[in-house]
């Protein structure tokens, strides 16, 4: 409790300026992220261009915590490539490596099967 007081008593002795020059920077370094941020959505054609991995379910390839730059791509989905999807009622991305693309002649979908989970997509779209 001690740490609070000194904390409160240490804002209380700043001046006007040296608070405002703090928030400014604040704000500043907040604006930069939410930039960067955009700007990556806006080159990589992604919603989410950078995830963490989150499980072993990855390795050896990738290890838990590591960070993983995502790009969409036009191109077919092909086995052995690395996708991430969501799932229905879950805001966490799913990181996968692709076995198996099954693509149907009649219809535009394509059912892909990743290490463990079976998706049907319509027309290539991973959410």
């Amino acid at each position: 409790m001690g740490w609070i007081r000194e904390s409160i008593e240490s804002v209380k002795s700043m001046k006007i300026r040296e608070s405002l020059f703090q928030i400014i920077s604040l704000g500043m370094i907040v604006s930069s992220a939410f930039m960067i941020w955009k700007g990556l959505m806006c080159i990589t054609g992604s919603e989410s261009p950078v995830v963490v991995v989150l499980s072993e379910s990855m390795e050896p390839g990738f290890q838990r915590g590591d960070i993983l730059f995502l790009h969409m791509s036009k191109d077919p989905i092909r086995a052995g490539e690395i996708v991430v999807f969501n799932v229905k009622g879950r805001d966490i991305p799913i990181v996968h490596r692709v076995i198996e693309v099954h693509e149907h002649q009649r219809t535009d979908e394509v059912d892909i099967l990743t290490k463990g989970s079976c998706l049907m997509l319509a027309g290539r779209q991973l959410s």
